[in-house]
């Protein structure tokens, strides 16, 4: 029996074993490319960063407010910048995969809804995976 039989003959588990196969793969990746250390003391000082303009907010003081928001937008593209690079590198496979995914799950019973069963299980992997690697 072909794989693609065996896809077609279970797909609900079948999109689930796949779906949990990819977020695994992203998960790896991420887990050996990030710098994970300086990406926790970022999303650290943007919390305080957070914080902070909350307390100016409530004192009015709208000057301040304005300086820690620019704080706050470069430590976002910093966090950007970090998550580019395994973004880059699990793109392409992931495209190649989610056009035989789709090729394959044409003739099944998931013939429309199968995006909506693989994001749900790609979500409830990728948390499972970042708890795990302890991931940020």
């Amino acid at each position: 029996m072909a794989i693609t039989e065996i896809i077609q003959s279970n797909p609900k588990i079948s999109i689930a074993v796949i779906a949990l196969l990819i977020s695994f793969f992203i998960s790896l990746v991420n887990y050996f490319v990030l710098d994970k250390e300086k990406l926790k003391s970022v999303k650290a000082r943007q919390k305080e960063i957070q914080k902070e303009i909350k307390e100016h907010q409530k004192a009015g003081n709208h000057d301040k407010m304005m300086e820690l928001n620019k704080e706050l937008m470069g430590h976002t593209m910093e966090t950007m910048k970090h998550s580019f690079k395994p973004m880059i590198i699990t793109m392409v496979p992931i495209l190649i995969l989610f056009s035989t995914i789709r090729k394959t799950f044409e003739v099944t019973s998931l013939a429309s809804s199968w995006f909506w069963w693989y994001l749900g299980f790609a979500m409830l992997g990728s948390i499972i995976f970042r708890k795990v690697l302890k991931l940020p």
